[in-house]
């Protein structure tokens, strides 16, 4: 099952309001000091994908993944983006030293 919420959905409108609607994939990156996390990106659609219409776009997902993540929900929060999923995704380690917000781990 894949959800895009209506504050999402509004604010990919606003993206493409001037441009041609591309896929949209989501991938799982690394995160860096919080720890690994589903994010969304521009792409082509390959021939591992399960490929989701949705409200006018298409989203792109690793067949895969898709089984180990599903259900899926796109939403949007005062930091962008989030994807809701059911994968158990750890958070980030104490391995960050000057470069994270608070540079420390508590």
């Amino acid at each position: 099952m894949f959800t895009l919420t209506e504050p999402a959905k509004a604010q990919l409108d606003s993206y493409f309001a001037d441009k041609e609607k591309s896929p949209i994939r989501i991938f799982l990156s690394s995160g860096g000091c919080s720890g690994p996390r589903l994010s969304l990106a521009l792409d082509d659609p390959k021939d591992s994908d399960d490929v989701f219409p949705v409200e006018g776009y298409s989203f792109l997902i690793e067949k895969e993944l898709m089984a180990k993540a599903a259900p899926l929900t796109v939403n949007l929060s005062p930091m962008g983006f989030e994807i809701a999923s059911s994968l158990e995704l750890g958070g980030g380690g104490c391995g960050c030293s000057g470069s994270c917000s608070s540079g420390s781990c508590s």
